[in-house]
Order: C-alpha cells, then sequence, then structure tokens
C-alpha cells in the first residue's frame, strides 16, 4: 500500500537500529537456550533451535555468542523460564500480542499491564486479541535474491500460501505445521532465509493518523525494552512519513 508500512516491516526496521543490537541479542540469546533445553542443543535435531539460531544469524549475532548460548543450555541449575502470552490493546482498538520467557510470571505481568497503562491502552483476557490474528509460518528471503515472479513460482511449488515482496524483502506465509518441510526446500535454492519463525499475522490492520501512530510505536518501544519481551506483534499501519521523522 503506497505510503504504507506493515508492522512487520516497521519491526524490521527498528531491528537494524545499531543502539538496540545489544538488546535484541541478549533476547535472541535467550530463546537459544531455552530451545535447546526444551529439546536438544543440535540444531538439526531440533527445529525450534534451528528457528531460534536462523533469527540470530539474521540480526548478524556473532557465531561464539551463538554457541555460548547453546552451551548455557547445559548448565545444571541455570535459569528455567517460562513461555507467557499477554494481548492487550492500544488507542484506536489496535491489538497487542506479547510472547514473553520470564522466570517470574508476576513480575513480568505486572510491567507489562503497567506499559499498557501508562500507554493510555489495557491488558485483555487471553484470546481477546489472538482471535483477530493466525499464527503461522513466516520465511523471510532478502528483496534481490529472486525476482518476484521467481520466488512466487519457488514459494508456490514448495508449499506456502502466500508471498509478499516489498522493495527489501520476500516474505513468505506458510501453515506453522509445514514451516520447516517449507522452509528446507527453499533453503536448498536460496540458501538461508533471514528469518523462518512462527508468528501472529493480524486478519486486517488498522490504518492510523500519525497522531495515534506515534502513539502506538511509543507503545512498541516500551514492551520491546522490557528485558522478558520476546516479540511484539500488532495490526495496524502508519505513513512512512510518521516512521522517516521518529527515525524507525
Amino acid at each position: 500500500m503506497a505510503g504504507h508500512s506493515k508492522f512487520k516491516n516497521i519491526m524490521h526496521r527498528k531491528g537494524a537500529q545499531d543502539k538496540k543490537r545489544s538488546k535484541i541479542f541478549s533476547k535472541l540469546a535467550k530463546e537459544i537456550t531455552v530451545a535447546a533445553k526444551m529439546g536438544t542443543p543440535d540444531p538439526d535435531m531440533n527445529p525450534r533451535l534451528r528457528t531460534a539460531i536462523q533469527a540470530a544469524k539474521g540480526q548478524n549475532m556473532p557465531k561464539d555468542n551463538i554457541d555460548r548460548a547453546i552451551k548455557k543450555s547445559l548448565d545444571a541449575g541455570g535459569e528455567n523460564y517460562e513461555q507467557v502470552r499477554y494481548e492487550g490493546f492500544g488507542v484506536n482498538g489496535v491489538g497487542v500480542i506479547i510472547e514473553a520467557l520470564t522466570d517470574n510470571r508476576n513480575r513480568t505481568a505486572g510491567e507489562v499491564r503497567s506499559i499498557f497503562s501508562k500507554s493510555g491502552g489495557n491488558l485483555g483476557e487471553t484470546g481477546a486479541v489472538s482471535c483477530s490474528f493466525d499464527q503461522v509460518g513466516s520465511i523471510e528471503y532478502p528483496r534481490d535474491v529472486a525476482s518476484e515472479d521467481e520466488m512466487f513460482e519457488a514459494a508456490l511449488e514448495a508449499g506456502a500460501d502466500e508471498v509478499e515482496t516489498d522493495e527489501d524483502v520476500h516474505t513468505l506465509y506458510v501453515s506453522g505445521e509445514s514451516l520447516h518441510e517449507v522452509g528446507k526446500t527453499l533453503e536448498d535454492k536460496y540458501g538461508e532465509p533471514t528469518s523462518a519463525a512462527l508468528v501472529w499475522k493480524p486478519h486486517v490492520n488498522i490504518e492510523l493518523d500519525d497522531e495515534a501512530g506515534e502513539k502506538i510505536l511509543k507503545l512498541m518501544d516500551a514492551l520491546e525494552d522490557q528485558d522478558d519481551v520476546q516479540n511484539v506483534y500488532a495490526n495496524f499501519e502508519v505513513s512512512d512519513e510518521l516512521l522517516e521523522k521518529l527515525g524507525s
């Protein structure tokens, strides 16, 4: 849509900010450790770990950091993290889904609730927001690996359900069950993707004016800065002009 960017693209741009690099690496390392601890430290035998490593590589996380995070999963007496999901609403009824890894549910819930309250939003019951999203597999490749038509044909043949291409990225959506199978087929053709993960994809995005958009982006920033929060998803679009103004 001309003049507008979907939230995943906002996240893509923000992910490149050097000032957030250390926090991003910390969150990626936590996911790698948890994935390795829940399964096996061998990514070939552990799809979740393989996905976490791909995400880390997509953010240019050094191999030494990845290896350390895997080794940490073998430490006796290490932290035990629990997966939790929060759902809430921002201005204009924008739905927000937060995925976290925490060793203290009460602390994390209190901090997330406080962030929503300060931003003029509120936490909802589980299912209040996710009913407006689908959890699907997302595979991303740089725009220059293939033309739009070539990627569409390759994705269709591999079993993807949908392909979106913008100026930077090819994004392929697949069912959660087929993420790794489709990903392996495409990897044989184009190499490792920038990312391959389960994401929450909104049914419809809410288009926001700049005033509301700025409030939502500040809410997203505050949630991302919370140490236990791993991923944030929301169903809105804002203007490219606002993103440029805010330096995203």
